[in-house]
């Protein structure tokens, strides 16, 4: 089984745009550098939006070098990229973006969202690309809730969404659906007060339990969250033992074995590469967004 290493809580706060005020969870440097492929995690929300006229969110703004994933637990959100990719994910859907050799993008709350105004509560990940892979062609995908195979736990204690990598037990092997360019599982749980859950983590992937609500003991350790659990790579499986009603993220990879060079929004392997991916997105050559579906409230 795999042993806790460290466990910390928010690391910062703050607003992205006028949409989403996050607590920074998961840096580049968490854990010294274990958790890579895995960069950062953001958890914005539960906060209430009133009705508005005009979307909040997040405007134009560049990415070169990893892929951001987006899970929606309340609200909805629409996104708009240079490489076509686009839509609006609601409850329970992700968003999966490959930035790669560039894209610009946008992120306002959805139309019918801002009009009706509620709860927004979401998480967004970065995942880093292999070297080999930071220039390929950027792409998208809108995954939906019900495209994600489904861990039941006994007696009705919850269930895991798997939404990439694999969940393999004594049932068989369950596969996510969410293309990726590193070996990593990122599973999402919502565990009852008392449920007891073996989670297959390989040996040989770190693991970050990221504990959003409730309170959770993972392995010998007992947190509140916000807060995270780092496991070394060693040994397989993890306990989890819910104390309260939780929400839990798990991120599990291999890994990555290179340098990190970053600078905001850019993510590569040297500082010649951040140079040139400055230089490139000041050429325009991460392309242009389509004309605007909604309105603009650029933060």
């Amino acid at each position: 089984m795999k042993q806790v290493s460290s466990q910390h809580g928010m690391l910062s706060q703050h607003w992205v745009g006028d949409g989403f005020p996050v607590r920074t969870l998961l840096l580049p440097n968490t854990a010294d550098g274990v958790l890579n492929p895995f960069l950062m995690l953001d958890y914005a929300g539960p906060t209430y939006f009133p009705p508005a006229t005009q979307p909040r969110g997040v405007g134009e703004h560049p990415h070169r070098g990893f892929e951001t994933v987006t899970l929606v637990y309340q609200g909805e959100v629409s996104h708009r990229d240079s490489s076509g990719g686009g839509g609006t994910i609601g409850p329970g859907d992700v968003q999966w973006m490959t930035a790669a050799s560039g894209v610009v993008h946008d992120e306002f709350h959805s139309e019918a969202f801002t009009r009706q105004g509620g709860m927004m509560e979401m998480v967004q990940l970065w995942v880093n690309l292999p070297a080999a892979q930071k220039m390929r062609q950027p792409g998208y995908q809108t995954l939906l809730d019900a495209q994600f195979p489904r861990v039941t736990l006994p007696g009705g204690q919850g269930e895991v969404r798997v939404i990439a990598g694999e969940w393999s037990d004594a049932h068989g092997v369950l596969t996510g659906p969410a293309h990726h360019y590193s070996e990593l599982n990122l599973w999402d749980a919502r565990l009852q007060a008392g449920a007891d859950l073996l989670a297959p983590v390989p040996d040989g992937q770190a693991l970050a339990v990221v504990v959003l609500e409730g309170e959770v003991t993972v392995a010998d350790v007992t947190v509140q969250g916000p807060q995270v659990v780092v496991l070394s790579a060693a040994g397989a499986g993890v306990r989890l033992q819910a104390r309260s009603a939780s929400k839990v993220v798990l991120l599990a990879g291999v890994t990555l074995q290179e340098p990190i060079a970053s600078h905001g929004p850019f993510v590569m392997n040297t500082q010649q590469e951040i140079r040139q991916a400055i230089m490139d997105y000041q050429q325009g050559k991460f392309g242009q967004l389509p004309i605007a579906e909604y309105a603009s409230s650029a933060g």
